[in-house]
């Protein structure tokens, strides 16, 4: 079997060393033999182990993005083989994951935390499927662009539904992926005395919204949520993200 990693990098909300330390990461937490593939718009300061590739072509209509750009990893034309395993940049890695390239499952991704129709089911920070496998979720997002934005927030509620109805979806366990704003910070005045936790059985950390993993090592938080929640440094990311 062929493993393949992928990220995405594009604009300037992340920079190479993000993309590095993903790499570095995998590398330190897995077994198995892979490649590292970055589709990015700046491929400057990359490791020589990453496989630089320009961003798969798309028209997009102007308006947020919000991860419309990820559905261009189901091209047809895409050179990509075996099973691949998306991993969005912020993902930080804290135990082996080999059971990620081999556990059973067509498309495999989060379970999101807080389902809702407009956030649909799962969450595609981290997800897997055998390359060539859902070119249908592409070609129809591109041939109803309107219609498919007006029912869908964002990318992942599209093919959560889209992969649901052919009954292809299928989650991590939910010990493997644990948020570090829900399940990691500590609630209301805690986060004032105590460190965010490292849950026992968790294999990636899942970082979205605020803070990112370079806040959460500061012990910062941005934005109006810095007035009701708190966070000190999460001293274990210091190991981890690297």
């Amino acid at each position: 079997m062929e493993y393949t990693v992928v990220s995405m990098k594009w604009g300037k909300k992340y920079g190479a060393d993000y993309v590095n330390r993903l790499y570095n990461m995998v590398k330190r937490n897995t077994t198995l033999p892979f490649k590292f593939i970055c589709y990015t718009d700046d491929a400057n300061g990359l490791l020589p182990e990453i496989q630089a590739r320009p961003l798969p072509e798309m028209d997009l209509p102007e308006g947020p993005e919000r991860g419309w750009r990820k559905l261009s990893l189901f091209k047809k034309d895409i050179d990509l083989s075996g099973r691949i395993l998306f991993l969005d940049l912020d993902t930080v890695i804290v135990r082996n994951i080999d059971d990620y390239f081999t556990i059973d499952g067509d498309f495999i991704l989060i379970r999101h935390w807080k389902p809702s129709k407009t956030q649909g089911i799962g969450e595609t920070g981290v997800y897997r499927f055998e390359a060539g496998a859902h070119a249908d979720l592409y070609e129809n997002f591109m041939a109803n662009i309107d219609e498919v934005k007006a029912n869908f927030r964002h990318e992942q509620a599209y093919v959560c539904d889209a992969l649901s109805r052919q009954n292809k979806l299928s989650f991590w366990p939910s010990e493997w992926m644990p948020s570090f704003k829900y399940d990691c910070m500590r609630w209301f005045i805690l986060g004032l005395f105590l460190e965010p936790k490292l849950p026992e059985k968790a294999k990636m950390i899942v970082f979205h919204g605020h803070p990112m993993p370079e806040d959460a090592l500061k012990g910062k938080m941005r934005g109006f949520k810095k007035l009701f929640r708190f966070v000190k440094p999460a001293k274990w990311l210091k190991d981890a993200w690297r």
